[in-house]
């Protein structure tokens, strides 16, 4: 389940050092957010994830969606 899974991402990133995988536990974990609709908590992990792996395509898309569904419709 995505709490589960949101524990043993944040456990993830107590214990890893490296920046370029802690980039990806990063964008994993706006992933779950994107999937619960939070979609405020997922822009803010794909931000911090690219800010440690600026190629992070994945991210940049993701983020573009978020923006695309949060844009306020044309009256």
């Amino acid at each position: 389940n995505n709490a589960e899974a949101l524990h043993n991402y944040y456990e993830a990133m107590r214990l890893e050092i490296d920046p370029k995988d802690r980039s990806y536990i990063l964008y994993n974990i706006g992933l779950i957010h994107t999937n619960n609709e939070e979609h405020t908590k997922a822009l803010e992990y794909y931000v911090r994830a690219l800010e440690r792996n600026p190629f992070l395509p994945q991210a940049f898309n993701n983020m573009v969606v978020i923006y695309h569904y949060m844009r306020p419709s044309p009256l």
